[in-house]
């Protein structure tokens, strides 16, 4: 059945195919699917032609009934496009000084041609852009000219420039003596002195820490461009501040081109430390400042750059095909670099072995000290502060006090009793006044340090003590009146066990020494031979070669040079009358002997004199040249006795141990008696400012000059004294019983330095107001630590200061501050900081290309160079108030600052920060600073330690 159905079905449908083809065609399917097609098309197109006519009918409605009108803003701004656009006047006036406006209008155009112009011509031909650019610059120029006229800007420059440079060294210095503690209790430990810098820092500002912006460039960029849009919206028109990308390319320009450079090159170690040289290029070089330079290195960088260099000169010397007069100045030159070589050879040696040691601590345990007596402690001022803090110590302060009051009551007994003489002379009786002011001092000192009620009270010979009172109630003071007890007193200090005789043993008799500069005596060696390893803990080695010790360098014996006055005439030349020496010089050779004459007046020796002791210091204490004399000093016997003396000199200068001692000596000897014309190496003002400061230096030892400047209010009472002695009598006794019962007695020190506080906040009060004597006070006490010392030695620095300020300047020096200060802000002199910025940036009109960085054995050069020049111009003056260990740390303190990066801009910026408040007080740039500072690690470090350490306090509350 199924069968015959499919048959069925098969049979229908073929016949049906059949018909179809026979009907149709053959191509009849082709045409059927064609036609099907073009239906299904033609469907689609009317449909879609009737949905865009209806969208269109629909939109027409929607527009005008929800829809707001079109902008024509677009068109309007193709219109003003399509016409001329108007030129841009630029007004070249800035300052109102063509001086200064001229290089800063190079400076703008050079910022644009160089930073913005070489990128914007491929984008664009149009110079409206930048036009605009420079005239925002111009404007901002001209807000900022016309602000810093209206500022007064000395008390920036004496007092917040120096407090901030002061505080930084005070924040350096806490931070070394914090890694030394560390150190001496971690042997292992090694701190980071920037990270621990800044740790003190934020202790001391407590609310601000610029740690982030000078060790993070990231964070120096973003700090420099946020206080560029600052200033630019203080400076800026409101229109132009409001154009975003003019704001954005001035702020760039302004932070990235010019303040980033330029801080980075100022905060440079290198370029500091050229700086410093080229500062004080015109100070000789110091032969034993260098070599004492060498020898307390403790960078093995700086040794070893010299060291090599050292050996680079010794091999182009030897490789010197030489003869004659030459040979020996060679052979001078190749015996100082060996020593040089020596020395940096044994100290390397010693830093690389781990056993440097400090010499004073190791010469008070081995050395053989040098003595110096009681009397000479006493009259000098470095000594006498190292044994007042001895004698406090034992509680024999009252003995000293006492000896030091009543030389000051003698030396200003006998000054008061000479202005009465001289009053008497005029025919003025002031006899009564005087010795009732004389009784005063005298029963003042009487009840501070003998009476029953002296506490302490001096220990002395109870009758002694009853005759003095009894010559004070029934005679009339004098100067000497307490003359037998002072010695006795002084016996007591020299003679007891618990003062000088210990003292010598003490570890502050060493430090004196070395203040004094002693250390480098030759008894100090550790044994009477003088020999001794040198890296076996003996004494020779902590000394580290001195520089007189020079007997083991090779020198050429055979050669010697001898030379005597043999006679002396007056000459006149042009209305000039003077004494020349006529000097017979033998040089011994092995080849013979050769005899010439030189002449030479007096003031070459003084200047040759000089130019030796400047360049070797230990000869000053070894040759004394004879000295000036004013009148008379024609005359025959004078000029007889003066050839003796300069015949002496020049016997001890040629002598073979001084040769030997100083090899470099011959050369300045040599130089000297050679048959020529003598040529000097100073001036006469300098020749005479050491004849001046000489005396000076010679003085400070004299007793009477120390205790006269002792009792600041005695003296000056004096000196008005002599001038209306009946008015002032009876302040006077008032002011020298506060000198002799305030001042002297059992003194303490007064160092308070607590850890959140700026240096200005501790001025001393009883300071005048004499503005630099103030600044020269708060550096000195920064830089050599002075605060550690007691009062008497900071009234000494005090006094001093004053008498080198009034030497120089007398009582205007406050007047010539304010003129320097107008002189340094004026038009000329910012003119010449323009073109200075402007060549250094663009040297002959071409933006200079990066400097490279310097050899690294150039820059330990330099370092070693610097520390010289700087140790070289310290004045003998300040090492005998201070002493020469206090003043050679000071001195290298101040240099090691100045060898980090980070602090370098640290301070830059704080100098930065300083002067933008000082230019603009109004508009709270200290809170704004704090802001830009507020995301310090190491702020969030020290408010989380006080705010753990203040939640147990809270609590209990």
């Amino acid at each position: 059945m199924l069968a015959e159905t499919s048959l069925s079905i098969w049979g229908w449908g073929s016949l049906c195919v059949v018909l179809f083809l026979v009907t149709f065609g053959p191509f009849a399917i082709f045409y059927f699917a064609f036609y099907i097609l073009c239906f299904v098309g033609g469907g689609f197109v009317v449909t879609l032609l009737f949905g865009k006519t209806n969208s269109e009918k629909y939109l027409e409605l929607c527009e005008h009934s929800f829809l707001p009108p079109t902008s024509f803003g677009i068109t309007k701004c193709i219109e003003e496009m399509k016409q001329e656009s108007k030129p841009i006047k630029i007004d070249r006036r800035l300052t109102g000084a063509y001086i200064i406006d001229e290089p800063l209008q190079q400076v703008i155009q050079f910022s644009l041609r160089d930073y913005v112009q070489y990128w914007y011509y491929t984008l664009s031909d149009d110079e409206s852009f930048l036009l605009e650019i420079r005239q925002a610059l111009q404007n901002a120029l001209i807000q900022f000219s016309s602000r810093s006229k209206e500022i007064d800007w000395q008390p920036y420059f004496t007092t917040r420039l120096v407090d901030d440079f002061a505080t930084h060294l005070r924040v350096f210095r806490k931070a070394q003596q914090r890694i030394t503690e560390k150190e001496e209790q971690d042997k292992d430990g090694a701190e980071d002195l920037v990270y621990t810098f800044f740790e003190v820092e934020v202790e001391m500002e407590e609310k601000i820490c610029r740690d982030l912006v000078c060790t993070s460039p990231k964070d120096e960029e973003g700090f420099l461009r946020d206080l560029c849009e600052v200033l630019l919206y203080l400076l800026l028109p409101p229109g132009d501040f409001q154009n975003k990308i003019m704001r954005y390319f001035v702020r760039e320009i302004l932070s990235q081109g010019i303040l980033l450079p330029l801080i980075n090159q100022l905060s440079d170690p290198d370029y500091i430390n050229q700086y410093f040289i080229w500062m004080i290029r015109d100070s000789i070089c110091n032969y034993e400042a260098f070599m004492n330079i060498v020898k307390v290195s403790d960078k093995i960088g700086e040794l070893e750059a010299v060291r090599d260099k050292a050996a680079e000169e010794l091999q182009y010397l030897r490789s010197l095909d030489t003869a004659g007069d030459d040979i020996n100045t060679i052979k001078n030159q190749i015996n100082s670099l060996l020593f040089v070589k020596k020395v940096c050879d044994s100290r390397i040696l010693r830093l690389q072995s781990g056993k440097e040691i400090d010499a004073v601590k190791l010469a008070a345990n081995f050395g053989k000290l040098c003595t110096v007596p009681l009397d000479i402690i006493l009259v000098n001022n470095v000594a006498l502060q190292f044994f007042m803090d001895y004698m406090q110590q034992m509680g024999g302060q009252a003995h000293l006090f006492f000896w030091m009051t009543v030389e000051g009551y003698r030396v200003t007994a006998q000054k008061q009793l000479e202005v009465l003489f001289s009053l008497q002379k005029d025919g003025m009786h002031q006899t009564a006044q005087t010795k009732g002011l004389l009784r005063t001092a005298a029963v003042g000192i009487y009840d501070q340090y003998l009476s029953e009620k002296a506490s302490p009270r001096v220990n002395i010979d109870d009758n002694l003590v009853a005759k003095l009172a009894e010559k004070l109630n029934n005679e009339d003071p004098t100067p000497e009146i307490f003359d037998e007890i002072q010695r006795k007193v002084y016996d007591l200090m020299l003679r007891d066990e618990r003062f000088y005789p210990s003292f010598k043993q003490h570890a502050l008799y060493v430090r004196m020494l070395a203040e004094l500069d002693m250390l480098k005596d030759p008894s100090f060696r550790g044994s009477d031979d003088g020999e001794g390893e040198s890296f076996n803990g003996s004494p020779t080695g902590s000394i580290n070669l001195s520089l007189d010790d020079l007997t083991n360098v090779p020198t050429d014996e055979s050669i010697q040079l001898h030379a005597y006055i043999s006679d002396t005439g007056v000459c006149n030349d042009h209305g000039k009358t003077y004494a020349l020496y006529a000097i017979t010089v033998r040089r011994r050779t092995p080849n013979g002997d050769e005899v010439w004459k030189t002449y030479r007046r007096y003031s070459d020796f003084h200047d040759f004199h000089m130019r030796i002791t400047e360049q070797f210091e230990n000869l000053a204490n070894l040759l004394k040249l004879p000295g000036k004399k004013t009148f008379n000093n024609m005359d025959r016997d004078f000029l007889e006795k003066r050839k003796k003396d300069l015949n002496a000199y020049l016997q001890l200068l040629l002598a073979p141990e001084v040769m030997k001692a100083y090899p470099a000596l011959a050369h300045y000897a040599y130089d000297f008696l050679e048959n020529k014309a003598y040529s000097k190496g100073k001036g006469d003002f300098a020749r005479k400012m050491d004849t001046f400061v000489n005396p000076l230096r010679n003085s400070m030892r004299n007793v009477s000059n120390a205790v006269k400047s002792f009792p600041d209010s005695l003296t000056e009472g004096m000196t008005k004294m002599s001038d209306n002695m009946g008015k002032i009598s009876e302040r006077l006794g008032q002011d020298i019983k506060q000198s002799f019962f305030k001042e002297p007695p059992l003194m303490q020190k007064t160092y308070v330095d607590p850890k959140h506080c700026r240096v200005a906040a501790h001025l001393d009060d009883n300071v005048d107001d004499n503005v630099p004597l103030k600044i020269m006070l708060l550096l000195m006490d920064e830089i050599f630590d002075l605060k550690e010392r007691n009062q008497w030695l900071r009234r000494n620095i005090k006094n001093l200061l004053q008498q080198l300020i009034r030497a120089m300047h007398g009582y205007t020096i406050n007047k010539k501050i304010v003129d320097h200060v107008d002189w340094m802000t004026s038009p000329e002199q910012v003119a010449d900081a323009v073109k200075r910025f402007r060549d250094a940036f663009w040297p002959n009109g071409i933006l200079a290309e990066t400097v490279p960085r310097r050899d690294n054995a150039i820059r330990m050069r330099t370092r070693i160079a610097g520390k010289t020049k700087l140790l070289g111009i310290m004045p003998d003056e300040l090492k005998h108030i201070l002493g020469a260990e206090t003043t050679r740390k000071g001195i290298l303190r101040v240099f090691e600052m100045f060898q980090h990066t980070q602090l370098n801009k640290r301070l830059i910026y704080v100098f930065l920060e300083g002067f933008l408040e000082t230019l603009f007080p109004v508009y709270g740039f200290p809170d704004l600073f704090k802001k830009l500072h507020s995301h310090s690690k190491q702020m969030q470090r020290y408010m989380h330690r006080l705010q753990s350490t203040q939640a147990p306090f809270l609590q209990k509350r």
